[in-house]
């Protein structure tokens, strides 16, 4: 039995990029197709089968340890860009300025798809979804450069709108203009029982 489900629901590519390295730059350089291996996108900081811990996991792990690599992409949506835009008082929010990898649109409330969940071209490329990426302060200084007095409002306007991460799947050539379908998890929802 299927443990996964398509949906009539597509995102289509709008936007690709790439973070050098997030510790010195957090901006991403954009680009016009990302070819995907099972290791992610070789010019992003974040690619890797592997992945030292960091903050998001340290609960379970200590910080540096090595284990496998679910964050290698950063998605986002272009609909969330643009109520986290709204506001914090500008047009437009440019994906490069908050190193986001991937802008997609078409999947409305997009940062709280379930994990696990599969974004799927025909013929690849395959992601999987990790979780929610939470909002941080580390783009305030970017968007404060080029939008003087608002880079400070990005976290909390950006909180439940920050997209997710994945990892890759299926190998494949991701592109601009290019549809994913989203395959959701068949399972009923968890209920801790006390």
């Amino acid at each position: 039995m299927p443990a996964l489900k398509p949906t009539d629901y597509f995102a289509t590519v709008l936007w690709l990029g790439s973070v050098k390295d997030s510790e010195a730059d957090l901006r991403s350089d954009s680009t016009g197709d990302m070819p995907l291996t099972f290791a992610g996108y070789a010019a992003e900081f974040h690619a890797g089968l592997t992945r030292p811990s960091c903050s998001r996991v340290k609960q379970q792990y200590p910080r540096y340890t090595e284990i496998k690599n679910t964050r290698q992409l950063s998605i986002v949506s272009q609909e969330e860009l643009d109520f986290i835009a709204a506001d914090i008082g500008l047009e437009t929010l440019a994906p490069h300025l908050i190193g986001a990898s991937v802008v997609i649109e078409g999947i409305q409330d997009w940062s709280h798809v379930p994990p696990s969940s599969r974004l799927v071209s025909e013929g690849g490329p395959g992601l999987i979804i990790d979780m929610e990426n939470r909002p941080c302060h580390l783009p305030a200084p970017f968007i404060e450069v080029e939008n003087p007095g608002l880079g400070k409002s990005f976290k909390t306007a950006a909180k439940g709108r920050r997209g997710v991460t994945a990892s890759v799947e299926q190998e494949g050539v991701l592109q601009i203009g290019m549809r994913l379908r989203l395959h959701i998890p068949d399972q009923p929802n968890w209920a801790m029982i006390d």
